[in-house]
């Protein structure tokens, strides 16, 4: 069973599996787009609480994965740590603050999910880590990894589809602050983990090393401290949020034509 199916970036069910994802999200916003903000808003928040349950699970399915196991030592990477699995990275600390930021309203957070979820779990699904990608999509832990990262997606671009967010381009600075001040939090947590030995490798938000991906290699050779060697990540996140922007005002505008003319 476990030999069908096999998932890969931009292969046939990974496709698949994004049309699915995408369908949901389609059906959602339309039952809910007439309900009142409130309702959008807690009805996100269960959805996104549901995710982050099921975040667990999957890492407790990937706890006892012998298979993973040994994947993950032959590549060098390390035994299973429940310190390094947690709900701390820019693509899945998300599931967090989503629902926060939908029943608080409070933008600042709602800037960091609208830009940097779909950014962040983007990323983790254009470039699975090792032992997620060439398996069975059947597989828990595929299940997991890749259901967990649209979730983010879709529940990230949901808070503006819902209207419980409406980017602006002023709203650049905000999300600087915002992905910076939870990175520098981010970074206090993995300095902890490690000076308290429960995780010497802790390396959430990549605070501390690039783990070989190749921009944060080059950010980190231009400034080679903790934390710091992210500022130069200013460099993709000012063209992106007025990309995004644009492309919502876009939208925005002509959805707004078609009601017209359909009026």
């Amino acid at each position: 069973m476990y030999e069908k199916l096999i998932c890969a970036p931009f292969n046939a069910v990974y496709f698949a599996v994004f049309a699915l994802f995408l369908a949901l999200f389609l059906i959602g916003v339309f039952v809910l787009r007439k309900k009142p903000e409130r309702t959008r808003a807690v009805v996100l928040s269960v959805a996104m609480l549901i995710t982050l349950v099921g975040f667990f699970v999957y890492k407790l399915f990937l706890s006892r994965d012998a298979d993973f196991s040994r994947i993950t030592a032959e590549a060098g990477t390390g035994e299973f740590n429940w310190w390094g699995e947690l709900p701390l990275q820019l693509c899945n600390i998300n599931m967090i603050l989503i629902p926060i930021a939908a029943l608080s309203g409070k933008r600042i957070l709602q800037c960091f999910c609208f830009f940097m979820g779909p950014l962040g779990a983007g990323l983790a699904l254009a470039l699975p880590g090792i032992g997620f990608e060439h398996y069975s999509i059947l597989l828990p832990r595929m299940i997991g990894y890749y259901g967990t990262h649209w979730m983010v997606v879709f529940g990230s671009l949901a808070l503006g589809a819902l209207g419980l967010y409406k980017p602006k381009y002023k709203d650049y600075l905000l999300t600087l602050a915002s992905a910076f001040g939870i990175s520098f939090l981010i970074f206090l947590v993995n300095s902890l983990l490690r000076v308290t030995k429960l995780n010497l490798y802790a390396n959430y938000f990549f605070t501390h090393e690039p783990e070989g991906n190749p921009i944060l290699e080059l950010f980190h050779s231009w400034l080679p401290f903790p934390f710091l060697c992210l500022i130069p990540c200013a460099l993709i996140l000012t063209p992106y949020v007025f990309l995004v922007v644009s492309i919502v005002r876009v939208a925005t505008r002509g959805a707004k034509e078609a009601e017209e003319k359909a009026d």
